[in-house]
Parts: C-alpha cells; structure tokens; sequence
C-alpha cells in the first residue's frame, strides 16, 4: 500500500542531520507495516497529480498556521475535499490535524489558554495515551460529521475520527525525546515561555505511546477503523 506523505512544513536545519525531515520519521513510525512513502513538499509547491498518486494519504505538522495566507494552502484544502471525495484514507498530525479540520468546514485558532509542549496525557476512546506535543493552535470547532476521540483538559479535541474518511491527531507521535529536547533548544527559546520549555524538558524520557498510534494509523490505512 503506497501513503503520500504531504509535506506541509520543513524541520529545523540544525535537526535534520540526526533526525531527518518530516517524511522521512512518519516512514520510520510506520516502518515494518508494509507501507511505501511518496513524499510531496507540499509548502514547496509540490503537489500530486490527484487523490490517485497514493493508496493514502498523510499530512505532516508545520511551524504554520492553517489561517496564514500562504499560495499552498487553498490548492492543499482542495486536495483534502477531493481525496475525501475519492474514498482515500487520509491521516492528519498537529497541522495535519487542522488543516483537515479546517477543509471540512472547521474552526482552527490559535488557543488563548498558551502551549502543549512535550510529553502529553490523552484520554483516548482506546485508553490512556501519552504522546509529545507542540502546539498552540487547536481545532475549536470540529466539522460536521467529525467524531472526537480523545481529549484532556488542555486540548478538547485533540484527536477527530471522520468514519470510513479521515483521522486526525493534534499531537507528534512520529517525534521521539530526541528530537523534542531538540526543539525546545533550537526553536522554542523566543518562542515559548521558558517555565513551559523547562518543565517540557524535565518531563523527556516519560514512556510514549508511538507505538500504539502506529498500530492505529496502520488500521485506519488498512481498514478505515481505528479500533
């Protein structure tokens, strides 16, 4: 089964070399599953020919926000409406999450309760999950038809299931301790308040659940399930 991987940001230079870009941790989530990746810079402007060029498909997190006014996000909605239409499984992380959301008919803000950043509890349908985070924005709204299947007091919708079309998490499990603790030095200092980067970094090393998400988007591909 071939999943198109749509690159929607590019990760920080001083990371790549260790950890790779975007495309290449999703692969590296799902390897052993027998999966192959194609993966479209889609914040470079490159995009597919149509819903066809994948089995699947997934879209990545991003440094953006759905509501900025970047020339690739309108043809990326209008991908996201038209592989929806054509019955192919689509999974969305953090940016992903939203864009998704947003396409469909969803309210994305940037959230006035600040940032989740590092290992976060979510209360799946599925059970307890702990996963690593970066985000402000949030899905306020879901679209019509969207089911919320997992939460916690920060993040109300922090994963959608569209049944049968689409699922969506608002956090990183393709993101590993190593290259969190990279971004809270690289990226978030400026950026994050240094109490939520300081308690982000004492908490790396908390065990994730990757593994579990994995099992879960490998389903959903499969199946159009994710329980």
């Amino acid at each position: 089964m071939k999943i198109g991987i749509l690159q929607t940001g590019l990760a920080p230079d001083d990371l790549k070399a260790d950890f790779g870009e975007y495309p290449e941790m999703f692969a590296t989530l799902l390897a052993d599953r027998g999966f192959e990746f194609e993966a479209f810079s889609v914040v470079q402007g490159q995009f597919p020919d149509g819903p066809e060029a994948a089995d699947g498909w997934l879209i990545t997190g991003s440094r953006h926000g759905v509501y900025e006014d970047h020339d690739w996000l309108p043809p990326l909605e209008q991908l996201i409406r038209d592989i929806v239409s054509a019955d192919r499984p689509i999974v969305g992380v953090c940016f992903g999450h939203q864009v998704i959301a947003k396409a469909l008919g969803g309210v994305v803000e940037k959230y006035d309760g600040g940032w989740a950043i590092g290992p976060q509890t979510y209360e799946f349908d599925q059970g307890t999950r702990v996963i690593q985070a970066w985000h402000q924005d949030q899905v306020i709204t879901p679209p019509d038809g969207a089911q919320t299947v997992a939460r916690n007091d920060f993040c109300a919708h922090a994963a959608l299931h569209y049944p049968g079309k689409a699922y969506s998490v608002q956090a990183h499990p393709e993101f590993g301790d190593g290259f969190v603790s990279g971004l809270i030095d690289k990226r978030g200092r400026g950026v994050v308040p240094d109490a939520i980067l300081d308690a982000a970094k004492a908490d790396i090393g908390t065990p994730l659940h990757q593994t579990e998400l994995a099992d879960q988007f490998a389903l959903f591909f499969r199946e159009g399930r994710i329980s």
